[in-house]
């Protein structure tokens, strides 16, 4: 996937979010285009899984505005929905069905065709291949997350946004996120992300932000 013979761009203004009635970040002001990898920090509590949820246009900010290529997302909607591959702090699939088939469902609300060889070779490629025809509620953890994390090489979208992407993943796996976070990102892709692990990202353009309580 090149991204670059395209030009994106996601900006935030003035963007202030509220829980409840707790006040947990305001102003905030950024711009991604391609090639970034925006890692957002801070501690438990000071809005990070909030803020990623808005800026996939799951919640709308309190005040301020979130545009995609200069227009509101939320005017957008699924206009720009469909650019963006969210994967959510818990794995976000079925447990009934099996890993081929939550990829295949994935795929279906994407509106990304679903390969049936190219979703096996990925899950191999993940570790996954005792467990390909199981109901994923036998699998573990790390495992759960890595069927979740197949979609990265299966689906096309400028866009990802990755809550706490590296959760439960054993050292050779987080290493092979890395690194197609790394070879996204060099092909004019787009990251956001958040993670606790100590994780250091080769992109042309790494930008940090914190989120203070």
């Amino acid at each position: 996937m090149v991204f670059l013979a395209n030009q994106y761009a996601l900006t935030a203004e003035h963007v202030v979010g509220v829980r409840g009635e707790r006040l947990l970040f305001e102003k905030l002001n950024f711009k991604c285009s391609n090639g970034t990898v925006l890692y957002l920090q801070g501690a438990n509590g000071t809005g990070k899984t909030t803020l990623l949820r808005t800026l996939c246009g799951l919640s709308k900010p309190y005040a301020g505005s979130i545009s995609w290529c200069g227009e509101n997302i939320n005017s957008l909607a699924e206009e720009y929905y469909k650019h963006v591959l969210y994967i959510g702090h818990l794995p976000g699939i079925k447990e009934d069905l099996t890993a081929l088939e939550n990829l295949q469902f994935s795929m279906a609300l994407s509106g990304t065709p679903f390969h049936l060889l190219q979703a096996t070779e990925v899950l191999k490629m993940l570790g996954l291949a005792r467990g390909l025809n199981l109901p994923t509620r036998m699998l573990s953890q790390g495992q759960k997350r890595r069927v979740a994390l197949a979609r990265l090489w299966l689906q096309d979208s400028p866009l990802w946004v990755l809550d706490e992407p590296f959760t439960a993943l054993d050292v050779a796996a987080t290493e092979l996120l890395k690194k197609k976070i790394e070879t996204f990102a060099n092909a004019g892709g787009m990251v956001i992300m958040t993670t606790h692990q100590e994780v250091i990202i080769d992109a042309p353009n790494f930008i940090q932000l914190r989120l203070d309580s």
